[in-house]
């Protein structure tokens, strides 16, 4: 169905029956909907209203079926209130019957929740309102196809605009069509072909869009009008030839169907030109140049038909003629054309003028301006370049880096782009450009420089002469420095101030001295080295000096850097010496790798020999001196070591952990182990701590790995005490004793037994074989004793073991 947008506002109003808008498939009207005409609704509703601002809609299904619409604000505030009337079927607008459906019902006092508004399938009342009476929808209509209907859209309150939607079966005729598909299409353009030529005004055939708008439509007619509210309401059309009234200036096609009066207003813009359309040329600019023998002189020829594309933009190309003259009027005139290939007649800059005629309508013409520029060529000066002569042969050949004649033949080389050719056509043709290390064939030799500006195009030519020079000057070698000792590669820095000073100095000549690292460089004056120079090949190495007289080569001669190497010494080292072995000395060795015996020696001891004899920590240091005078030092660092002290011996005894502490002072490293009667029981460790020891008697031994200065020992005890034991004579656990007692440690104790009453048992001897588990010769029965036991050195210990039979 029908979605109707009703938006921006006109002058003329459909705002009574005479005037309603007729509703076709896709149709959308701009018109003025405020206010009203004739009040035509009063007395004639159910629903208590009249017009307020009202729009006059006229429907004609043209199949049978149910009609109905959605009514949307465009404002979604619930206080816009829209009411609509229908009236018919085929109602007489003089004559108009009560109206068929009506609502005024207002959103916001009927409590609803939106401010939509029409005619639906659910709803069963065919009029309410108004005020809170209803719910602002209504039952849609039946309808019979060609009946028509008048539907009255009103605003009492709100100011926004609306959209309707068609709901139901029914179906609207469709209003024609433009067919050109565009409304760019219709757009009509004309030449001020009717005096006066500058007033902007034409005729113009609004006809000529017509077969285009209906194109293969039936029962289409197009009318023109100068307003888009006479097109609406069809008053006021204009045909035939048609004078524009401004410009440009909008006008409207109103297409029709005459069977069921849909129609569309199509708008279009007239405009006047004064002539074809064309783009304004550029500046056209050409080079001076030789054609005429001076280059200087501001005069060359044009191409004028080069500017022709440019003008045409877009246009075909044989939709313009186009034409150059000296003056305006011979332009406006169209009388002594130029030709295509124009020399000024003005030097360096002048002005001619364009003819710009239809081909179709030669007094339809533009004209504009064309400005000629004649650029300068760069300026280019003859100059000589002197070279040496080529390793050293006398023969006048040699390699030359024409480069060296950009700032001679250009004062502004690093502007312009400078080529060198061996004839002056190749030259000015741009052929064969020579390569920049260019070996002479004659000497002298002319060449030839084309010097080019890249920002203008134009070039010049002049003339270079190679000569080539026989002069020399004396070899050089740079006396020998000692490679660094922080970097022993053969690499050192030399100053080739002091370098370039001596060589003047022997060769008695001031002229300025560069230097490089291949004779060809040296040649041709690329990659000339820094005056504070590192050499790139170790300890021996040839650069090139060149002696430059005003831009000119004077002579070229080797230099060599020699960089010496420096005694091959061990690097810095440490030595320990056991303290326990004073006085007894060690050897110090000065540690030259190569066995040379071209190197003196100098100890910080004072003694002079590669071996010294030494029995005191510190640091000493020796320097060696080879036959180029190049020393180095090393250091050599005796640190001392010594056999441990054992200061004491912790234990901890009697426990479910029993450990052992050593506790040592001395210089050494040392490692610790621990030695039962059977022999190594824990292997030596950095740890000075062991645990988890059972009870015994151990030797700790303690030995130096820094400098292996020695191993000291001493004996520990750990008190332990057996759990059970059986003393059945099987010489397994028959006898129950105290472990870790000996005549050396803790032989005073004192060891009591107790049956499990607190009777006492036996007194046992801590140095004897312990008790055999009888009482008065008689063997006592299995069962759990005490005992109580004091330790020489006042340590208590009471606990229980079991005697197993």
């Amino acid at each position: 169905m029908l979605l109707l947008p009703i938006t921006n506002l006109f002058s003329q109003a459909p705002t009574d029956c005479t005037n309603a808008i007729v509703v076709c498939g896709n149709s959308e009207l701009n018109l003025d909907v405020s206010g009203i005409g004739i009040q035509e609704l009063s007395g004639l509703n159910s629903c208590s209203s009249q017009e307020n601002n009202s729009v006059w809609l006229k429907v004609t299904p043209i199949t049978s079926g149910t009609l109905g619409f959605n009514l949307t604000p465009q404002s979604f505030s619930i206080q816009e209130d829209y009411d609509f009337f229908v009236f018919g079927p085929n109602a007489d607008c003089n004559n108009l019957p009560q109206a068929i459906r009506c609502s005024t019902t207002n959103p916001q006092a009927a409590g609803q929740n939106n401010n939509l508004t029409g005619m639906n399938s659910t709803e069963t009342d065919t009029s309410e309102g108004p005020g809170s009476n209803g719910n602002s929808f209504v039952r849609w209509l039946d309808v019979e196809a060609g009946d028509s209907y008048f539907i009255v859209i009103d605003r009492p309150i709100g100011n926004s605009p609306f959209t309707l939607e068609w709901t139901g079966t029914a179906q609207f005729s469709s209003p024609p069509t433009n067919e050109t598909g565009s409304l760019e299409g219709l757009n009509l353009e004309n030449c001020d072909t009717l005096a006066p030529y500058d007033d902007e005004v034409t005729g113009f055939n609004l006809d000529s869009n017509t077969p285009g708008i209906i194109g293969s439509q039936t029962n289409v007619i197009v009318s023109y009008y100068e307003s888009e509210s006479d097109a609406n309401i069809d008053e006021n059309a204009i045909s035939g030839i048609y004078n524009n009234t401004s410009n440009p200036q909008e006008v409207f096609a109103r297409m029709e169907n005459t069977l069921t009066g849909c129609f569309e207003v199509i708008p279009f813009v007239l405009t006047v030109t004064s002539g074809p359309s064309f783009v304004t040329p550029t500046n056209l600019t050409s080079c001076d140049d030789f054609s005429d023998g001076d280059n200087l002189n501001g005069f060359t020829s044009f191409d004028l038909t080069t500017t022709i594309e440019e003008i045409q933009g877009n246009s075909e190309n044989d939709s313009l003629n186009i034409s150059f003259h000296e003056s305006l009027d011979h332009a406006q005139n169209n009388t002594n054309p130029l030709p295509n290939d124009f020399t000024n007649t003005s030097p360096n800059d002048q002005i001619i003028y364009v003819r710009i005629e239809d081909s179709q309508f030669p007094d339809c013409f533009s004209t504009t301006t064309l400005n000629l520029t004649v650029l300068p060529a760069p300026e280019a000066f003859d100059t000589t370049l002197l070279q040496c002569d080529q390793d050293f042969s006398p023969d006048g050949i040699t390699l030359f880096n024409l480069n060296e004649a950009n700032s001679l033949v250009s004062n502004t080389p690093d502007q312009v782009s400078i080529a060198y050719f061996e004839s002056f056509e190749e030259a000015q043709d741009n052929l064969q450009p020579l390569d920049y290390n260019y070996s002479n064939t004659t000497n002298p030799q002319i060449i030839f420089a084309r010097v080019f500006d890249p920002s203008s195009g134009c070039y010049s030519i002049s003339q270079v002469s190679l000569e080539v020079s026989t002069t020399q000057i004396s070899d050089y070698e740079v006396p020998g420095v000692c490679d660094e000792p922080n970097s022993e590669d053969g690499i050192n820095t030399f100053d080739l101030n002091e370098v370039a000073l001596q060589i003047q100095n022997n060769n008695n000549i001031s002229f300025p001295i560069s230097f490089y690292s291949s004779y060809d460089d040296a040649l041709l004056e690329e990659n000339a080295l820094e005056a504070s120079y590192t050499n790139s090949i170790p300890y021996f190495q040839v650069i090139y000096a060149r002696a430059e007289n005003n831009n000119a080569c004077y002579g070229i001669a080797e230099v060599t850097l020699r960089v010496h190497e420096l005694p091959n010494l061990q690097s810095d080292g440490e030595v320990f010496y056991c303290l326990n072995d004073s006085p007894e000395s060690i050897t110090l060795n000065a540690g030259i790798f190569d066995g040379s015996t071209n190197n003196t020696f100098e100890w910080s001891t004072g003694e002079t020999t590669p071996d010294i004899e030494v029995n005191t920590v510190g640091a000493y240091t020796v320097t060696a001196t080879n036959v180029w005078g190049c020393s180095k030092s090393r250091t050599i660092v005796v640190s001392p070591s010594n056999i441990a002290t054992i200061e004491a011996l912790h234990v901890t005894d009697a426990s479910e952990n029993n450990t052992i502490s050593i506790v040592v002072s001395g210089e050494g490293t040392y490692e610790f182990a621990l030695f039962n009667q059977n022999g190594l029981f824990a292997d030596f460790q950095p740890q000075t701590t062991f645990q988890n020891i059972p009870p015994g008697i151990y030797t700790v031994a303690v030995r130096d790995v820094k400098n292996d200065c020695g191993v000291v020992e001493d004996m520990v005890s750990v008190i332990g005490f057996p759990k059970y034991f059986t003393p059945n004579n099987d010489g397994q656990n028959d006898f129950w004793q105290i472990i870790g007692i000996t005549q050396f440690t803790q032989p005073n104790t004192e060891i009591l037994i107790f049956n499990r009453y607190g009777k006492l048992i036996t007194k046992i001897d801590p140095l004897g074989m312990g008790w055999d588990g009888t009482l008065n010769g008689e063997p006592l029965p299995t069962d759990d004793y005490w005992f109580f036991i004091t330790l020489q050195d006042g340590r208590i210990f009471k606990s229980h073991f079991t005697l197993k039979r």
